[in-house]
């Protein structure tokens, strides 16, 4: 497998040659890149770079190798070890470093691994910055030091990351401790089974039920939290007296909700849920990616605030949350994001809040879903043949539906008046996405086989 080098940043199975993998020729390579970049940065305001993973076994093997060339660039390097994607992003941020590194291939499976890489905010790159580090990683132009940095070991993050989520103003404790709920988790065997346990007791939840909790990284089923991967939480619901499930992926920036009766929330609704609470609250803008449900539009405009699109991917949705000053946002994945936190998808913030949510609520999970508009989204992928014009398939596409309302800023989205479909290049696979939402499912995956269908033609 080709690496992909991407806004996501640098993914690829373990093994192989440094163009078709992650081994240590392309780790050490794509890190002494990174820190070219932060050293020739002027942004760069301190000499600390960030570094934690999650329970893959290959992160054992990469790790070493990442802070090692760090260190011989230079910098000290502050090894959190176990650590989840947004406990890392705020330990960028509190620690003031100039950056960090997150070694996680998110919902991959477990022979895939990756570099994710943080600015000085613990933000993800910007598209131009991530591409001036790949510049630098072609052209072999690296700046190593005489003067070596160290490598810290700290152990703290867990319980700062909790803290700062327990002081967010709308996360109610006493609420929750009064609610007297049972939560059942899935951690998938990564490192949501370390901090999720001792988080749920500091919000106050009365009893917590974890299954596949080691945190050995040898994942229970496949690990993108999706309802046909997550069977086992669903049974656990139906037979137990828990209220409700919540299920992380393996770096625990992804939120799924199941409800007390097994069924699932739905993943775009834990983003839909939380900015209901949200904006009861905090008036202010909402704001999605474009294959996240129109549900979240509805959600926003019937609290008398706006909402906007952005392009796929979190830095994207980051632009724009702070291009338009908006209060909660996220992406349709299970991801939320809320500013009075930290400016990435952190699914502790997901739960505090959406338990808060519940508890003012007094009813049960799917009495709350009930609540919200009803869509279905069709989510297809197409392989990408090595000889396919993406561009000359995604402009057959709008030629074909050249009267509709057509937004082309991420591959093609077209809205029709009750239903939409997004199609466009996957950043962390060689696939093409389908993302079709209408009110019934069947229509929704008519759409989307409508779509696959054209692609099929043109592949």
């Amino acid at each position: 497998m080709t690496l992909i080098k991407s806004i996501s940043g640098i993914r690829g199975t373990i093994g192989g040659s440094p163009a078709d993998g992650l081994n240590p020729l392309s780790v050490v390579k794509f890190t002494a890149a990174y820190a070219t970049f932060i050293r020739r940065s002027a942004k760069a305001s301190s000499n600390i770079i960030v570094v934690g993973r999650d329970a893959r076994p290959s992160g054992s093997i990469i790790k070493p190798i990442v802070t090692g060339t760090l260190a011989a660039m230079g910098f000290n390097v502050i090894d959190l070890d176990f650590a989840t994607t947004p406990t890392v992003e705020l330990a960028v941020a509190k620690e003031r470093a100039c950056g960090g590194v997150i070694l996680t291939a998110s919902h991959n499976p477990v022979q895939w691994n990756a570099l994710k890489l943080l600015n000085e905010h613990g933000e993800f790159l910007s598209a131009a910055d991530g591409q001036e580090v790949l510049n630098i990683a072609e052209a072999d132009c690296f700046d190593f030091c005489n003067e070596l940095g160290e490598i810290i070991r700290c152990d703290e993050w867990d319980e700062k990351h909790i803290r700062c989520v327990l002081d967010l103003e709308l996360v109610d404790v006493d609420a929750i401790r009064a609610a007297n709920f049972h939560v059942a988790i899935d951690t998938v065997n990564s490192v949501g089974g370390i901090i999720l346990p001792p988080f749920l007791k500091a919000l106050g939840v009365s009893q917590t039920t974890v299954i596949n909790g080691a945190a050995d990284g040898h994942f229970a089923h496949n690990p993108e939290p999706l309802p046909q991967h997550l069977t086992e939480l669903s049974d656990l619901m139906r037979t137990s007296d828990a209220d409700l499930g919540f299920a992380v992926d393996p770096d625990v920036d992804r939120l799924a909700i199941v409800c007390e009766n097994g069924d699932f929330f739905g993943e775009e609704y834990t983003l839909v849920a939380v900015a209901d609470y949200v904006l009861t609250h905090t008036k202010g803008a909402a704001v999605s990616n474009l294959s996240s449900s129109r549900a979240l539009r509805d959600v926003a405009r019937l609290h008398g605030c706006d909402y906007h699109a952005a392009a796929v991917g979190e830095v994207n949705v980051v632009n724009k949350m702070k291009a338009s000053g908006a209060v909660i946002g996220g992406e349709g994945n299970g991801g939320v994001i809320y500013p009075p936190a930290h400016y990435g998808r952190d699914a502790l913030v997901g739960i505090a809040l959406f338990l808060s949510h519940l508890a003012h609520s007094r009813s049960s999970a799917s009495a709350l879903r009930e609540t919200y508009p009803s869509y279905h989204i069709a989510k297809l992928k197409a392989e990408l043949s090595p000889q396919a014009n993406l561009d000359a398939l995604l402009h057959r596409v709008k030629d074909r539906f050249a009267s509709c309302d057509i937004t082309d800023i991420d591959g093609i989205k077209i809205d029709f008046p009750n239903k939409w479909v997004h199609l466009r290049k996957s950043n962390t696979e060689p696939i093409v996405r389908i993302y079709a939402e209408a009110r019934t499912e069947q229509e929704a995956n008519e759409l989307g086989e409508q779509i696959l269908q054209i692609i099929h033609e043109s592949n």
